[in-house]
């Protein structure tokens, strides 16, 4: 129906996109009026986040135009194309983006009618945004659809939409459920040789598993999709954001009891400082050594001299012996009790009981090692949980699974609370990368760059 350009705004510098109403519909009044429409109804959702900004709208040679913000990233469409199946945190973020500003534009009063991955277009962050709104129907704008007219792309219409009946948000929402199966597996649900047996397909073909068409897919998912894509739509979700909740759930529930530790990690307190005794109780003590070791040997003199040199020396006593000895020193008389004891034989010294426990069973797979190790931090062991979340990371390393996810954010905030900073601010952008922005990451990341500065980011 359109042509899109790209331009520059000489006015105020900026690089905005064009749409042109096509030459072969220019004269088409019912079309103009849709035309129109959709430059209304995205003006109407301009201040909300993930729609496309309109910034003007006119008419150039008996042509109308629209002016919005331009988006280099490309759409949904070209990432499937390319691609194919797109990783579950990747495409979970995309979808809660995309949720988010139809749940807004349904609270507007908004129907979008044409959700699919072409007008989810990805600004140059990698942030999704909902464009075209075209097709929509907006509460106080006159209707310009008769009753029993098909408007959207058969791949993605409700059920509703393919007999011609009244459009809701709920068949957005249904819309939204095609695009995460396809996001998810890398085909549509009800994918068909001809538009006609597509649509035909929504309306009367069971939803097909996503865990059967691609098998990386945990079969949890497959009851959260078969809801989003339900026949009525008062069997569906309740908003966009719940079902992308759900989505996210089942992934959670498959990975098993991976959910983030959610205390604020903070670094253990250093030991306290060892007491130092007074330096005259330590010149006290010296003075008494001093005096009792000439003690002894006074009375190792005397012993000479009263002929008792040569006798055989007793065997070691085991039990304590009192000697009280007076000595006069320098004029002053010293009275002191020394008590001895005969040193007793030298045993082995005990079994270290710090021994470190033998290494995790390497049979055991990454979402299990990070559940030992997740428990372990719940209990606050993090000694004993670092190096089960280590292993979890390293096994899972590269697959781009949210157990991998888990496991790279919950070793980061083992390392803090056990005051470290290595390779932290690297294993929550590595989370972050796969599940999508998360409040713990954020906080997370903020408390390292505090505490650690620079050193967030250098592994051992």
């Amino acid at each position: 129906m359109g042509v899109i350009y790209r331009a520059e705004d000489t006015v105020l510098e900026r690089v905005v996109a064009i749409k042109v109403l096509a030459d072969p519909y220019a004269d088409d009044e019912a079309i103009r009026r849709r035309f129109t429409h959709e430059a209304l109804a995205a003006a109407r959702l301009s201040n909300q986040p993930g729609t496309t900004t309109i910034f003007d709208v006119g008419e150039h040679e008996g042509r109308p135009y629209i002016v919005m913000e331009y988006l280099p990233g490309g759409s949904l469409a070209d990432r499937l194309a390319a691609e194919g199946a797109q990783p579950p945190g990747r495409a979970l973020a995309w979808l809660a983006q995309a949720a988010g500003a139809l749940d807004a534009a349904h609270a507007a009063g908004v129907v979008h009618r044409d959700v699919k991955p072409a007008n989810l277009l990805l600004d140059d962050g990698g942030t999704v945004h909902v464009a075209d709104f075209g097709v929509a129907s907006a509460v106080g704008l006159d209707s310009f659809t008769a009753a029993g007219t098909i408007v959207g792309t058969a791949g993605y219409l409700s059920p509703e939409q393919a007999r011609g009946d009244r459009v809701t948000p709920a068949s957005d929402r249904y819309a939204l459920a095609v695009v995460a199966f396809e996001l998810l597996t890398g085909a549509r649900p009800f994918e068909r040789d001809s538009t006609t047996a597509e649509a035909a397909a929504h309306v009367s073909a069971p939803v097909p598993a996503a865990s059967l068409v691609n098998p990386d897919l945990p079969p949890e998912l497959d009851d959260v999709l078969a809801r989003g894509l339900a026949k009525r739509p008062d069997d569906r979700y309740d908003s966009c954001s719940e079902l992308v909740a759900d989505l996210r759930g089942a992934f959670d529930a498959a990975a098993g009891h991976t959910a983030v530790h959610r205390r604020t990690a903070v670094a253990p307190p250093p030991p306290p400082p060892r007491r130092r005794a007074p330096v005259g109780l330590v010149v006290a003590g010296a003075l008494l050594l001093a005096l009792v070791g000439a003690a002894l040997a006074l009375a190792f003199l005397d012993g000479e001299d009263d002929g008792q040199e040569g006798q055989p020396t007793a065997a070691p006593s085991t039990t304590p012996e009192t000697v009280r000895e007076t000595v006069t020193l320098e004029g002053t008389t010293v009275v002191e009790t020394v008590v001895t004891t005969a040193p007793a034989e030298e045993e082995p010294p005990p079994p270290a009981t710090t021994e470190e426990a033998p290494p995790p069973d390497d049979t055991r797979s990454p979402a299990e090692l990070n559940d030992e190790g997740f428990a372990l931090m719940q209990a606050e062991d993090y000694e004993a949980a670092l190096p089960l979340l280590e292993q979890a990371v390293a096994g899972s390393s590269g697959s781009g699974e949210l157990v991998e996810a888990y496991a790279s954010y919950n070793l980061a905030f083992t390392r803090r609370a056990l005051g470290r900073c290595d390779g932290i601010l690297e294993l929550l952008a590595r989370s972050e990368e796969i599940q999508g922005t998360r409040g713990e990451i954020q906080r997370l990341r903020n408390e390292t760059e505090r505490s650690c500065g620079g050193d967030g980011g250098d592994d051992d």
